[in-house]
């Protein structure tokens, strides 16, 4: 078993909750990881026609019948069963005795919101970050401060092939080098179809779903366009958009929120889409080696995806709402940049955003090694910003080790984060 963080977090939550809603894509090891932590739980997965129905019929008799401590697994599926559940965690203050996990996200959180707010702690699992692959022992979230890259520079280890990282994806079955990588990401596609999509979106014609999770993958790392989406698949917008919110609550994608500021008032209010992971992208684009995924086109919004994927699993694994914390910049005003001799209008854009304590630290993503500080120049937008402070800006690159551009400035490793 290769070990995942969120385990102490798990721990920790056993101590002081009454149970645990384990949430997180189809495959990226749930189930697993709840069944190791807790061999001495009973598991019981509504998967199984039988205790499917027990559970629909007569919830009340079901939970009597499975006793506690228990892991239910694919709870989504018997929905009347939250409503006992909420019963028994306001009658017993036992704790950590009740986890449940699914791998359909929209029916799980609706009956936990609806039922069991306040009383389930809602933790997510993403796939394999980088620094469980290498066995990195470090577990802060991605606060690039100078003590974080202190502290980061003791554990942080370069993968043996990054591209092969990126290629691969973060699927737990994936870790195997002996799992095929092209039928594993068939199989998935296919079940995540026949089962999610089937039943989140009455979607009848799953090929047609299938050009549009194609179309999104191209689209990764870029400023969402739900009309484009849906010129290019025959969809119509608010179709596209039902579909996307399909792939964000499955937790195929993320869309990265703009950065709400009112001193900006010039600032684009549409989010940026992102995959979650970056083997699922090569699959739908049909790049099947890690060297096309590198050399093509499309290798910078894959490796940006790759590396914005790495910040958001280190603070879910943290136990940290990303949300709070991740935006992004693009302002309305073009500037005028001299490239190759060549005078051109580009959009003024921050790539990320992190905010803390008070502190908005500026994030430009950068597939190449050879960086300079003036691909910087639109951290200074920050300035304007009345409520908050600018922190030190970070351009996460292939460098091979940390360097100071300027001052307030910085180049940053990927394989750093």
């Amino acid at each position: 078993m290769i070990k995942r963080w969120a385990e102490s977090r798990l721990d920790e939550l056993l101590k002081v909750r009454r149970g645990v809603n384990l949430t997180g894509a189809r495959q990226v090891g749930k189930s697993t990881m709840l069944r190791h932590l807790f061999p001495k739980f009973r598991y019981v997965t509504l998967d199984d026609g039988f205790s499917l129905r027990q559970a629909e019929e007569n919830p009340a008799d079901f939970l009597e019948s499975i006793g506690l401590p228990v892991i239910i697994d694919e709870a989504q599926r018997a929905p009347s069963l939250f409503r006992q559940i909420k019963i028994l965690c306001d009658t017993s203050n036992t704790r950590g005795k009740l986890y449940l996990s699914g791998s359909q996200q929209y029916h799980l959180m609706k009956g936990v919101t609806e039922s069991l707010a306040g009383r389930i702690h809602i933790l997510e699992l993403p796939g394999f970050s980088q620094r469980e692959l290498c066995g990195d022992p470090f577990a802060d979230c991605f606060i690039p401060t100078d003590g974080y890259v202190r502290k980061r520079l003791k554990t942080a280890r370069k993968p043996a092939s990054l591209w092969s990282a990126i290629h691969r994806g973060g699927y737990p079955e994936l870790a195997d080098p002996d799992t095929d990588w092209e039928l594993f990401y068939a199989n998935y596609l296919k079940s995540y179809l026949e089962r999610d999509v089937r039943d989140l979106a009455a979607v009848h014609n799953l090929r047609t779903f299938e050009r549009f999770m194609i179309a999104a993958a191209a689209r990764t790392g870029e400023v969402l366009n739900a009309s484009n989406i849906a010129d290019e698949t025959g969809a119509d917008v608010t179709t596209v958009k039902r579909w996307l919110s399909i792939l964000e609550t499955s937790g195929i994608i993320y869309l990265l929120e703009p950065f709400a500021a009112t001193t900006l008032k010039r600032a684009i209010k549409t989010p940026k889409l992102y995959f979650r992971d970056t083997g699922l992208v090569c699959y739908l684009m049909r790049w099947l080696t890690p060297d096309t995924a590198e050399r093509g086109a499309m290798s910078g919004h894959l490796f940006e995806t790759y590396a914005i994927s790495e910040i958001i699993k280190s603070f879910a694994n943290a136990g940290k709402d990303y949300r709070h914390f991740l935006s992004y910049y693009r302002g309305r005003d073009r500037k005028r940049i001299t490239r190759n001799g060549q005078v051109e209008l580009v959009d003024e854009e921050i790539d990320l955003i992190i905010e803390s304590d008070g502190i908005l630290y500026p994030v430009e993503i950068k597939k190449g090694s050879n960086v300079t500080a003036e691909m910087t120049a639109a951290f200074q937008v920050l300035d304007k910003v009345k409520t908050a402070k600018r922190g030190i800006g970070t351009l996460i690159c292939t460098c091979p080790l940390p360097s100071k551009l300027r001052d307030n400035i910085r180049a940053l490793p990927v394989w750093m984060i």
